[in-house]
């Protein structure tokens, strides 16, 4: 009976702090249900995405295929490893396969920013600097990429972008990288929180405000309101801006277009913990992030400078970040369009053609990134970190089949990088991983060492079942496909996954994966496949078939196979 006393007393108590908390919360021009939204649905993208336009940055047209760093090397990385890395992509005909990208992950960069604030190469591991690594990568036929994180360091606790987007977004795109991977290290989640907004003044650089727009001047959206504030000058403050709650639109006439600051009066009272607003005007987003405060004043004034055109002007107040996903889709798309912008604005400056990015999103899935992913960027992490052991290979396969309907052209699911070749897998292992792989539309990263695929004699090894494995045609055909989409599940039987993806050319890609660890057989009818719409397989009573690792060709109606443990087969399927 005490038992249930105390805890009965431990939920009065409960339940009077979140009360107390609700109304003061309230009271302080907050809106405390948007506020739970970030508890009780974190990984929901609360913004409206939809009406978003498509990354589209002409870059990653089919998935991209390359060689990472990461897997086999981590921070152990170096100019002259990078260097030979490349000669052996070229010479055991990797890079005429397809795979063009070198990736350097984490380490690549100094713990010091140069004297202007820019990210440079490590200072002993890279001497001569990273743009004429990639100059001469370049002149190899091969593409480069570099890393770096939004958070406020790398995964190896080294220099990071966040706050730093326009400038390394600048700094690598005049260094000729032509891939990104943006992680998700010491990330820092935007705060829900907006200020209470007194007024806007708007004054011309080095000039008295020329124009001061109040709650009154305001049309309000959702919940925003403008409140009595005792505590301020004016008396008013537009509220329940938080957690997107609502917004206050203005339409401020200006004689003449061009730069403008903006000064944004907050009351401070309501900023205790750090708070967050976006500023749209005319489309364009500026982003202020407010601090927390122990000033004793009850007001404070922020500033930005904008650009506003000649004539009415738009000018919408909002924090749109309810949940942590908002707050990674606006991370992600904040760096996505410098990449964009920058690429553009070179190829401008030096009149050639434009070297787009391809902007890599690693945010490990935790904020469902393939539901904004295609929206910020070319790619995105479905999972955690990738693992040479079969468990991971097949816990990350599972995760990102079920995302088959987010991928699309120029928009890829990333299981993340290939361990092909790596830890103890077996040959038939390492065949199914890369087949998978194939089968989902993924990018084509390989992380093992290229370097033991050349012989004594400077020659690949043509009896390497890596090399083999990884340079697979008809595969890599699969993966490539123009139509771009990616595998769906079809049928479970016993203990064997028959998935399957539609082809550019009518055809169908059908592969049947051993999940267990015992020799399996499997009969399939391959109408069961075309009855599917997803694939468009038209029916036939008899099919042409091959299969793409042992090049066996055939007519049939039904497939049978038996498949060893972990093992696979994949087919591509013909209508007659």
């Amino acid at each position: 009976m005490s038992f249930l006393i105390a805890v009965l007393v431990i939920v009065i108590i409960a339940a009077i702090i979140f009360l107390a908390w609700f109304i003061s919360y309230r009271q302080k021009g907050g809106c405390p249900v948007c506020a739970l939204q970030k508890i009780t649905k974190p990984t929901k993208n609360t913004i409206p995405v939809e009406n978003e336009p498509a990354y589209s940055n002409k870059a990653a047209l089919t998935p991209p295929m390359g060689w990472s760093s990461w897997n086999t090397f981590r921070q152990n990385i170096s100019e002259e490893l990078i260097l030979s890395t490349a000669v052996a992509m070229k010479a055991t005909g990797l890079l005429d396969a397809g795979y063009k990208y070198i990736n350097l992950d984490d380490c690549w960069q100094s713990s010091m920013r140069d004297e202007n604030g820019r990210l440079q190469g490590d200072l002993e591991k890279f001497p001569h600097g990273i743009p004429a690594l990639i100059s001469a990568i370049n002149r190899m036929g091969m593409k480069v990429g570099l890393y770096s994180s939004n958070g406020t360091l790398t995964c190896e606790d080294l220099p990071a972008s966040l706050g730093n987007e326009v400038k390394d977004a600048q700094t690598i795109a005049e260094w000729g990288c032509e891939f990104f991977k943006y992680d998700f290290c010491h990330h820092k989640i935007i705060s829900g929180n907006a200020p209470v907004v007194e007024a806007i003044e708007i004054s011309a650089p080095g000039k008295s405000a020329e124009l001061t727009l109040y709650p009154e001047n305001a049309e309000f959206g959702g919940r925003a309101a403008a409140l009595n504030i005792k505590k301020l000058p004016t008396g008013k403050g537009i509220g329940f801006l938080n957690h997107g709650a609502g917004s206050a639109t203005f339409r401020p006439v200006i004689n003449t277009g061009g730069k403008y600051v903006l000064t944004i009066l907050t009351y401070k009272q309501f900023t205790r913990s750090e708070s967050y607003l976006q500023v749209i005007i005319n489309g364009e987003i500026y982003e202020v992030f407010f601090p927390r405060t122990n000033a004793a004043s009850p007001t404070a004034r922020t500033q930005l400078v904008v650009k506003l055109d000649g004539g009415t002007s738009e000018i919408i107040i909002k924090n749109p970040v309810a949940t942590v996903a908002d707050s990674s889709y606006i991370q992600y798309r904040r760096m996505g369009k410098a990449l964009k912008d920058v690429s553009k604005k070179i190829s401008y400056e030096k009149g050639t053609e434009e070297k787009p990015i391809v902007f890599s999103i690693c945010e490990w899935g935790i904020a469902h990134p393939w539901n904004w992913g295609a929206k910020a960027g070319n790619m995105w992490r479905t999972t955690l970190d990738i693992f040479a052991k079969w468990y991971s290979i097949h816990m990350i396969y599972r995760r990102t089949l079920k995302l088959y309907s987010y991928a699309r052209v120029g928009a890829w699911n990333d299981p993340d990088m290939l361990e092909v070749g790596n830890g103890k897998l077996t040959d038939e292992e390492n065949k199914t991983h890369f087949s998978l792989w194939c089968m989902l539309a993924a990018p084509l990263i390989l992380g093992n060492d290229l370097r033991l695929l050349i012989g004594s004699d400077g020659e690949p090894k043509k009896d390497s079942s890596i090399l083999k494995t990884v340079t697979n045609k008809s595969l890599i055909l699969i993966d490539q496909d123009s139509l771009g989409k990616p595998a769906k599940m079809i049928k479970k039987f016993h203990g064997i996954d028959i998935i399957a993806r539609p082809l550019a050319n009518g055809d169908a890609a059908l592969c049947f994966y051993n999940t267990t660890a015992h020799v399996k057989g499997i009969s399939f009818d391959i109408n069961d496949a075309a009855a599917d719409e997803y694939l468009n397989l038209n029916s036939s009573s008899s099919y042409q078939v091959h299969e793409l690792w042992s090049d066996e060709r055939f007519s049939a109606k039904t497939i049978s196979a038996s498949l060893q443990k972990h093992g696979c087969k994949v087919y591509r399927i013909s209508s007659n």
